[in-house]
């Protein structure tokens, strides 16, 4: 019997969503999360969250106050300039991405200008490359290598300068939905990390003699020890449980403080201001969808058909009109040179995709083969989002 895919009455979410829950009503946890918004005391939470930043500021200014991990995009800026106008003295750490495009090149100048000290950690290219080609046909996630470090790179250099706290942005369990345990967890702790730190099941540990790769490569993907959080005392929170999180209001904030946008609609979304940095993210996202059957069009449709921003009828015109279109290109690079530095051409690229496709979830022949267009777009099964 042929799957059918559920989804979320509110919004245009479907089941297949990893720790989503539709209700008996059909509404999905995230779209609860985002209810439950509406009885939060905003003024205590802002409170709470000055006097957090008032118990790790330094007393005598020998040492930065805080670490704020930052990419460059619209949700980095606005957590540097929030933290700046409270009277913070940041260290921003950016773990450098993948594939670096100009106009993330760009945003990153400008969050330094913004009027802060700023650490960009490399990590070995050549290493790198071998990660991101291990990572895309063992998981079907080029960007592994990128989102370990960005939940690792920051660590070490709050161990290195003795910086306690470490400043994210949201939790995304909170806004997108998760686990009922994780709604509520407002600190970082080392479990939350390797839970939610984008393992997928691949271990760094795992990745020891593949390719020639040994544990002197991959320092900088590994967490600190034990002692060594402890003795420092690492902690973090979550700006987005103690401000309303809205990644349009910070596109809104960002541009005004110099941040530059996309010159058209960005590959598989249906936005202009964000995931600009990095020209793998559009194969990272194009995997969501042959594993989920949704992808990035469908994460912002979302975001503001909560806000009601968006109808949702006109939310499932975006998702169809943007969703899960094979990335030929992204931020104007084409798939050929993206996948050229991982010595890997387009059909063999085209086989790692058919293999990690969710059959289940997509139009297929007679004979069972994926039904695709002459531009190489599936169709999901039953594409009305009902």
């Amino acid at each position: 019997m042929e799957k059918h895919i559920h989804y979320c009455t509110r919004c245009v979410m479907p089941e297949t969503k990893p720790d989503l829950h539709l209700d008996q009503d059909g509404v999905c946890s995230a779209c609860r999360n985002f209810e439950n918004r509406q009885v939060i005391d905003w003024d205590a939470r802002e409170r709470e969250l000055m006097s957090i930043l008032d118990r790790y500021r330094s007393k005598d200014g020998s040492n930065y106050d805080c670490i704020i991990p930052v990419s460059g995009g619209k949700d980095s800026h606005a957590q540097v300039i929030k933290i700046l106008e409270l009277g913070m003295n940041p260290l921003c750490v950016t773990a450098s991405t993948d594939m670096l495009s100009e106009i993330g090149r760009q945003n990153i100048e400008n969050i330094k200008n913004l009027g802060v000290d700023y650490v960009e950690m490399s990590v070995n290219p050549a290493i790198r490359r071998k990660i991101n080609r291990l990572a895309l046909t063992q998981i079907g996630d080029i960007s592994w290598p990128e989102h370990v470090a960005i939940f690792t790179i920051p660590i070490h250099f709050a161990v290195k300068f003795n910086v306690p706290l470490i400043i994210w942005g949201e939790n995304s369990q909170n806004e997108y939905g998760g686990p009922a345990a994780a709604v509520s967890d407002q600190v970082l702790t080392r479990r939350w990390l390797e839970e939610f730190g984008g393992l997928l099941g691949l271990r760094v540990s795992d990745l020891l003699l593949e390719d020639g790769i040994e544990p002197k490569h991959l320092i900088q993907y590994t967490y600190p020890s034990d002692v060594d959080l402890q003795r420092v005392g690492v902690t973090g929170i979550f700006l987005g449980y103690f401000i309303p999180w809205d990644g349009y209001a910070n596109a809104l904030l960002a541009q005004a403080h110099g941040f530059t946008t996309y010159h058209k609609t960005v590959e598989g979304s249906v936005v202009n201001y964000e995931n600009l940095d990095n020209h793998q993210t559009g194969i990272h996202d194009y995997f969501k969808f042959l594993k989920f059957a949704f992808g990035r069009a469908t994460d912002i449709s979302c975001l503001h058909i909560r806000r009601d921003r968006l109808t949702r009828v006109q939310g499932i015109k975006l998702v169809k009109k943007h969703d899960g279109k094979f990335p030929w290109e992204y931020l104007g690079k084409s798939l050929e040179e993206i996948l050229a530095p991982l010595d890997m051409t387009v059909e063999e690229f085209i086989r790692i995709c058919d293999r990690f496709t969710n059959k289940k979830l997509f139009v297929r022949d007679a004979n069972g083969r994926l039904v695709k267009d002459k531009h190489g777009n599936l169709t999901r099964i039953n594409d009305d989002n009902s």
